[in-house]
C-alpha cells in the first residue's frame, strides 16, 4: 500500500489541497493520522474515494448525494439496483433541468427577436420581462 503527502493525494486525484481537506471536512474521506514530522499520510483507498467523487459529481450528483451512495457501498445487504434507482432518479432530475432549461431558452429567443436595437430601453422587451412589467 502506498502513503501519499497531501499534494501527492491531489495532484493523483485530479483536484487541490483544499478540495482534499474539503472533503475530510465533509467526511467523504477520512483525515489520516499523523505521522512523525507532523505529515499525513494517504492510501491509494482515499485517491480512488475522491475519484469516486469527481466522477460522481461529474454525473450530476451533489456532495450530499454522493456522501449517500459512499455509505450505501459500504452497507450489508445492498445491490446494484439499489444503485441502479438512484441513478434513473438522477437522470430524471437532469431530463426536468433540461427542460426547463429549452423553456428557459425558448423565452430568450422570443425576447431576442421581439428586441429592436432602435428601441429605447423604455420599451424593451427583455428588461420589460425581467422587471415583471408585461410588454409594451
Amino acid at each position: 500500500m502506498s502513503d501519499f503527502t497531501i499534494g501527492k493525494v491531489a495532484k493523483k486525484a485530479g483536484v487541490g489541497v483544499e478540495t482534499v481537506r474539503f472533503y475530510e471536512r465533509l467526511g467523504l474521506i477520512e483525515q489520516p493520522p499523523r505521522i512523525d514530522g507532523g505529515y499525513r499520510k494517504y492510501s491509494e483507498e482515499a485517491v480512488n474515494r475522491i475519484r469516486f467523487i469527481r466522477r460522481a459529481k461529474k454525473l450530476g450528483f451533489t456532495l450530499k448525494e454522493i456522501s449517500e451512495l459512499l455509505m450505501l457501498q459500504k452497507s450489508a445487504g445492498v445491490r446494484c439496483g439499489d444503485f441502479q434507482r438512484r441513478a434513473e432518479s438522477k437522470r430524471n432530475d437532469i431530463a426536468e433541468r433540461i427542460e426547463e432549461l429549452e423553456k428557459m431558452r425558448d423565452v430568450l429567443d422570443t425576447l431576442i427577436k421581439s428586441c429592436s436595437l432602435e428601441k429605447s430601453t423604455e420599451k424593451c422587451p427583455i428588461l420589460d420581462v425581467m422587471q415583471g412589467e408585461d410588454a409594451k
